[in-house]
């Protein structure tokens, strides 16, 4: 089961860091209509979703980097209501 974690562990990590270069990319130039409230909506409910499954199978990997990338969608969408 340990392997199985770690394999979970990277899987996060890399996932959520996947959405980072996004999320730096918004914040410097504050354009964000080409990002669609449709996906965006469909990302963070995915996310939570995630968040919950991951609490309930207790995989505290699964679920904190749903956390974060739930954050990291989350601060796209502040932006894009904030400039449109």
């Amino acid at each position: 089961m340990i392997i199985a974690e770690i394999i979970g562990a990277i899987s996060a990590i890399l996932t959520t860091t996947a959405f980072l270069p996004q999320v730096i990319k918004v914040l410097k130039t504050k354009k964000t209509q080409d990002l669609s409230y449709g996906m965006l909506l469909m990302q963070s409910s995915g996310n939570f979703m995630w968040i919950i499954y991951g609490a309930m199978i207790h995989s505290w990997s699964l679920a904190i980097a749903n956390v974060l990338t739930f954050l990291l969608v989350f601060s796209i969408v502040v932006v894009k209501i904030r400039h449109r």
